[in-house]
């Protein structure tokens, strides 16, 4: 038996935060309804790349059913009504207000449904002067100032995949969960509300606090703004391999073991990180210089022999045959499809994913 089997969730959502948070309740057992517009959730547009279906709806949705509501009528409101009735939690992520004028403020919900876990998903919170603008990944990335330190010198850039959805749903699942524990001691449900923009203020309190010391980090691609060698470096034949040297003691192994220059931390300007850092071109040049000198291969073997941390710099076609990729299968309405396995895993628990529903697709449950 899985843990949230029994329990009810109800998902007003769109995109990709809410659904992020559902398809993990979904996996652990919860029967999660999710409500959709007659037209269907607009992230199953996003693109066709999973046998015709958008990727990220067929990522983010599996084990749900569908509900199409119109909560533009009285009779789809009376429905969402009676299904909140019976849920153990609510989940929405709608533009600010859009719940409260269909009649479904918080305020009312808590006081009509007193065991009820609601939790609201918003841009920038009910609060300040952007409580009513529209959010999405991007804006955040950019509002945030998580774009600024993206990249390389040439310009602010965007994470390469939606990383404020995906923590603005794992933080609801977590918040969510948390509750869950506490209303099974107190009885009582939960008013939890999420902002995007507040995440990630959260996950950059490190470059925060250094640009408030008077140290704003720098955009510097694949390198650490405070640790030295930590980067990329090409081999003979090519190939870039990402090192990265956290203690003197590593970085005596690297420099006796894999450069061959085990008088090197001796040296004034490489004998510390401070210092390392402050040479970083020169430390760097050093790494490079040696690393240039063996293949890919050669250069592999010694970091392994070294114990030194490495990770080659791989693309999406290297992902798709890693050896140490995991996988799983989700039916979905056009046939089969494989992706990446939840990374959570439960020893003893054999996990059943879900099918994709189609647009109002309900499944028959015990």
């Amino acid at each position: 038996m899985l843990l949230l089997e029994g329990l009810t969730v109800i998902a007003v959502e769109q995109a990709v935060a809410a659904p992020f948070c559902s398809s993990r309740l979904a996996d652990a057992g919860a029967h999660v309804i999710k409500i959709e517009r007659p037209e269907g959730d607009f992230a199953r547009g996003y693109d066709a790349a999973a046998k015709g279906q958008s990727s990220y709806f067929v990522w983010l949705n599996r084990g749900k059913d569908s509900a199409v509501v119109d909560l533009a009528t009285r009779e789809g409101r009376a429905q969402l009504e009676e299904l909140i009735a019976g849920a153990d939690v609510l989940l929405q992520n709608l533009k600010p207000g859009s719940m409260d004028k269909l009649g479904f403020s918080r305020e009312r919900l808590r006081k009509e449904y007193p065991k009820l876990i609601m939790c609201t998903i918003t841009g920038y919170g009910d609060t300040g002067p952007y409580a009513d603008r529209k959010a999405y990944d991007l804006l955040i990335q950019a509002e945030s100032g998580l774009a600024s330190i993206t990249g390389g010198p040439e310009g602010a850039s965007r994470v390469g995949m939606s990383i404020v959805d995906v923590a603005t749903g794992a933080t609801a699942h977590a918040a969510i969960l948390e509750a869950l524990i506490g209303r099974g001691r107190t009885g009582q449900g939960a008013d939890i509300r999420i902002s995007m923009f507040d995440v990630m203020a959260d996950w950059l309190t490190v470059p925060l606090l250094n640009a408030e010391d008077g140290k704003s980090p720098k955009r510097i691609g694949l390198a650490h703004p405070s640790i030295a060698p930590y980067g990329v470096f090409r081999s003979k034949d090519g190939k870039e391999i990402l090192i990265s040297i956290q203690s003197e003691r590593e970085w005596k192994t690297l420099c006796a073991k894999v450069l061959d220059q085990p008088g090197l931390p001796d040296d004034p300007r490489f004998a510390n990180m401070v210092e390392r850092v402050r040479n970083r071109a020169l430390t760097d040049g050093i790494v490079s210089d040696s690393f240039g000198r063996l293949t890919r291969e050669e250069l592999l073997a010694k970091l392994a022999d070294a114990d030194i941390a490495f990770a080659e710099v791989n693309s999406m076609d290297d992902l798709a045959k890693h050896p140490h990729l995991r996988r799983i299968e989700v039916d979905t309405p056009n046939g089969r499809v494989s992706y990446p396995a939840p990374a959570a895993i439960v020893v003893g628990e054999d996990r059943h994913y879900g099918k994709v529903p189609a647009i109002g697709e309900r499944t028959k449950r015990s």
